[in-house]
């Protein structure tokens, strides 16, 4: 089963780049994967029916008891069946109903063979949470086929409602799984059946999980995205509104029902909730004209019908579900096929505009009769087998004193009268002959068109003629529910009873509500206009959408003093509640370990003091810069040589960065935008500061045992082969933290870069060609050899110094970043290198060259800056991130946990004894990527800007 979702994700994911090559026919590439899953289901048949359970179990995230588990016992059979072998037909379906220009064609089949492969995992897994991410996978996918056509604002919207519907459905679900896996110790849904425990706990658990699955059934109050969906391709409604997505809601109810059909409320809900659908639902159908809607409303009506049947939760209505479930499938699928056959024959949905269809195409029409027949249950089609095994065991339920199972059978008698006259209304509308309407002049399909509707239509004949076999399948099911040993089976002839009388009872009555559709319509034209669920969440949608305009007004101002502001006042509340509420507090204080912290802590008071009171942007930027010193200095002084270095070259760094942005800014401050409300903010600053100040007396008094820090030196030996605890840390230890640090670091250099580019994100700072720097070396080599030529006493120690005006170059400048630069560059290698049992590291040893691209930039601009780094930045950042996911990867291929190091070491005689760390591999990518955040900052904030300043500068002199 693992293997076929596999081939599902791949194949939809290879379809969109050969559907140029194949054109519609990639549809016949695509039905291959469902038709394997239906032949591997056909395969395990005889296994499942037999009483026997398949299953598949991968170890995913054990940790946490996680599981790739499925599981395929006659349910999950039968589901399997009918997703993957409705699947087939219809991708074969769409070879004829698409045409080979239509547009996303590729998209739309890698689409919908994805959601498909989602369905099937959805019925086949038995981890609650794998199942939930097969059945937000469906929502999603479901989203993309009903917003097919992109340019229409009615397949937009209906998009959108039926994915926040059923969105909202699942994450409540979500909730009642967590619960149920929680409360019972295991996320295998099997076990947590088998258990079925009791209690308020489980009752919450189940009503939310019952939620998620009406929500995905279209079950009132969530009916309303059913039709709204009908904007959607025909092949999508014929697939996903009729044997997939909509069963997943009474998949799960009857997945659900043989342990919890007893919990207080499942009953209520289930058969309160699906006979107003019902009933709704055919009400709805019998108004509507266009016949794809009127088949969405008379899926609303059979979904309610499901669910009354499948959560009833006894033996014998479980066996009738199972059956109208497989019956539903058949017809209502071939049904949606059938529409779009009419509506690309005659041009037209509408049913006051079709006349003589059926004396056109009479073999069209016989399988539209088979399909209808099914639906309003006549024999001897399995709709009528299924409808009698319905109405025989509610019956047997309310004469045995139920008064729940009367409210249904009479809840479902009544939708059946309804569903005889919509489904006759179909009939008439789609292949009658009509008085002053047009004959239909159809428009010639080849047969193959029709070969999808009429297997389906004439399969739901052939389970009709052979119940017994039907019933040998589903039994299985069945018999997972408590029985009396008066077991009702299916066949298509159980003689004079109380059942066929209703069933008779009902399609007359249909047929006369049919005969007087006049009347009925007009009576319907009476009825007052009333709050419609679609109305009422549009109403909803409306209102949050002003919500979040107004909300949006009054917080996002454009002030970053009010943003900041808010941050600090909601850290000041929450952090002081907290404190209000700590019962711990430190018996003695240490106002320092070393009479040096003193010194350092004095300097940092008067440097903050005075950024507050500084009237130049750089002056204020400087001050606040000596604070960050003084924590470098407060490492050093604690034997934190490692963190002392990062700190002080991460100071470095951003000291760079904030000049850099300075030269866009007024120098002195408040020149443009003076500070307002002084007084707030020292109030919120001090209250800020005496937070911070007491967390830390509070941090330092609640620890009661041993932290796990103190066996770090031990770990990073043992563990990481490496003496330099902090290091080890971050590329072993606690490697995946590295990896989303790394990410996120590339996130803000990309970030930052897109506020200053104003139309490429790719790099384009000058570079120095190689013929310019051999004429430099040349010229510098006859410098040597000549001093007393005065020619060359002003010959650029930089390879990009004769592009600088000469007022603004810096002899001293460029003959010590010249002399340094290499050394610098060493210097990082060796930090990066002996970071594993040394202070230093990738991230040290990144700081250091991106400040030897500093000077460099600083001494030559943006030109020497282009010479200094001749690799994109992008691609130091890409190649960095690359090494160090690979890192993480490679282990997998050995068996090994991602991430996992092992080291190597050669005694190399005279040279010595070296050893090698494969997490040495990671530490270069950190390093790649710390000098690549570091060169992207010089480039956005240092080179564009000297562009874009030139730019203006050059505008302004014309």
């Amino acid at each position: 089963m693992l293997i076929l979702l596999a081939l599902f994700g791949v194949v939809a994911a290879v379809l969109p780049a050969i559907t140029r090559f194949l054109g519609t026919r990639v549809f016949f590439v695509a039905a291959l994967i469902p038709l394997a899953a239906f032949v591997h289901a056909v395969l395990m048949g005889p296994a499942v029916l037999a009483g026997g359970v398949i299953t598949e179990t991968y170890e995913w995230i054990p940790q946490l008891g996680l599981s790739l588990a499925f599981r395929m016992d006659t349910l999950g059979w039968l589901l399997a069946l009918i997703v993957s072998g409705v699947g087939t037909l219809v991708l074969i379906y769409c070879v004829h109903y698409f045409d080979d220009d239509e547009d996303g064609l590729g998209r739309f089949a890698g689409v919908l063979l994805a959601f498909a492969g989602a369905m099937y995992g959805l019925v086949t897994a038995d981890d609650v949470y794998l199942l939930f991410i097969f059945w937000e996978a469906t929502t999603v996918f479901s989203y993309l086929l009903i917003g097919h056509y992109t340019g229409k604002t009615a397949s937009r919207g209906a998009a959108l409602k039926a994915l926040l519907v059923t969105t909202f459905g699942g994450l409540t679900m979500l909730v009642g799984l967590v619960l149920l896996a929680v409360e019972t110790g295991t996320t295998l849904l099997s076990e947590i059946i088998a258990e079925a425990p009791e209690g308020a706990l489980i009752t919450t658990a189940i009503i939310l999980i019952l939620v998620g699955a009406l929500s995905k059934s279209a079950i009132v109050p969530f009916h309303f995205w059913l039709p709204s969906a009908m904007a959607a391709p025909t092949p999508v409604s014929a697939y996903l509104h009729a044997a997939a997505m909509v069963k997943a809601g009474i998949y799960l109810i009857a997945r659900l029902a043989p342990g919890f059909a007893s919990t207080p409320g499942w009953q209520e809900i289930l058969i309160g909730t699906g006979v107003i659908t019902m009933l709704v639902g055919g009400y709805r159908a019998l108004r509507q004209f266009d016949l794809k809607l009127l088949l969405a409303y008379g899926t609303v009506s059979q979904l309610g019908f499901l669910v009354v049947i499948v959560g009833y939760g006894v033996r014998d209505t479980a066996l009738a579900g199972l059956t109208l479930l497989l019956a539903h499938a058949l017809f209502k699928a071939a049904l949606f096929l059938i529409v779009g056959v009419i509506d690309h024959r005659a041009g037209t949905r509408d049913l006051r505009k079709l006349s003589g269809l059926g004396a056109d195409a009479p073999a069209f029409a016989t399988i539209a009769i088979l399909a209808l027949a099914s639906m309003a249950g006549l024999p001897p089609l399995i709709g009528f087998v299924a409808k009698e095994a319905v109405f025989t065991s509610l019956l047997d339920e309310a004469t045995a004193g139920s008064a729940l199972a009367w409210l249904a059978l009479i809840g479902v008698a009544a939708g059946s009268i309804l569903t005889v006259a919509y489904s006759l209304r179909f009939l008439w509308g789609a292949f009658a002959r009509k008085p002053d309407v047009p004959t239909v002049r159809a428009a010639r399909r080849n047969m193959p068109f029709l070969v999808a509707p009429a297997v389906l239509a004439f399969a739901g004949l052939g389970f009709g003629l052979a119940p017994t076999a039907v019933d040998g399948w589903l039994d299985g099911y069945a018999d997972s529910f408590p029985s009396d040993g008066s077991d009702y089976h299916l066949a298509l002839w159980h003689g004079w009873e109380p059942a066929l009388a209703i069933s008779a009872v009902t399609l007359l009555s249909g047929i006369l509500l049919f005969l007087a559709r006049a009347r009925v319509q007009a009576a319907q034209a009476r009825m007052p206009d009333m709050l419609s669920a679609s109305e009422a969440y549009w109403l909803m949608m409306r209102g949050i959408d002003r919500s979040a305009a107004r909300v949006t007004a009054l917080t996002q101002r454009g002030s970053l003093p009010f943003y900041l502001g808010v941050i600090l006042l909601v850290f000041v509340v929450s952090m002081g509640f907290a404190l209000g509420r700590n019962q711990t507090w430190p018996d003695e204080f240490v106002l320092w370990d070393h009479p040096l912290q003193l010194g350092v802590a004095i300097i940092g008071i008067i440097a903050a003091f005075a950024a507050t009171r500084a009237q130049k942007r750089f002056q204020a930027v400087v001050l606040v810069g000596v604070t960050g010193y003084g924590m470098a200095a407060l490492f050093a002084l604690q034997g934190a040589p490692d963190l002392a270095l990062t700190q002080a070259l991460v100071e470095t760094v951003t000291l760079v960065a904030f000049v850099l942005v300075l030269r866009r800014l007024p120098a002195r401050l408040g020149e443009r935008h003076a500070s307002v409300r002084r007084g707030l903010r020292a109030v919120i600053a001090i209250a800020v500061g005496v937070t911070m100040g007491v967390i830390a007396l509070v941090a330092s008094s609640v620890r009661t045992h041993d932290p796990i820090s103190l066996q770090m030196p031990q770990l990073a030996y043992e563990g990481g082969h490496g003496r330099n605890v902090v290091n080890v840390m971050l590329v072993d230890l606690r490697g995946w933290d590295t990896m989303g640090e790394l990410s996120v670091v590339i996130v803000a250099a990309t970030g930052v870069a897109s506020l200053i580019f104003l139309s490429t994100r790719t790099d384009n700072l000058p570079r120095v060609s190689r013929r310019d720097a051999r004429e430099q070396v040349k010229e510098r080599l006859k410098r040597v050899a000549d001093p007393a030529d005065t020619a060359y006493d002003r010959a650029p120690w930089l390879l990009a110094g004769r592009r600088l005006a000469p007022q603004n170059r810096s002899i001293l400048l460029e003959v010590v970043v010249r002399l340094l630069f290499h050394p610098i560059m060493i210097v990082s290698l060796y930090l990066l290198f002996a970071g594993h049992n040394a202070p230093g590291g990738g991230f040290s040893g990144g700081l250091v060259a991106g400040l030897a691209l500093v000077a460099r930039y600083l001494a030559g601009g943006r030109y020497e800056l282009g010479a200094a780094a001749p690799l994109d930045a992008g691609k130091l950042l890409g190649a960095g991130l690359v090494l160090a996911a690979g890192t993480a990867l490679v282990p997998l291929f050995f068996g090994a946990d991602a991430l996992t190091s092992t080291f190597f070491e050669w005694d190399l005689g005279v040279f010595g004894h070296v050893e090698f760390v494969t997490s040495t591999v990671f530490d270069i990518g950190v390093y790649l990527v710390v000098i690549g955040l570091i060169l992207d900052v010089l480039r956005s904030l240092g080179a564009e800007v000297d562009r874009q300043q030139e730019d203006e500068v050059q505008g302004a002199s014309i």
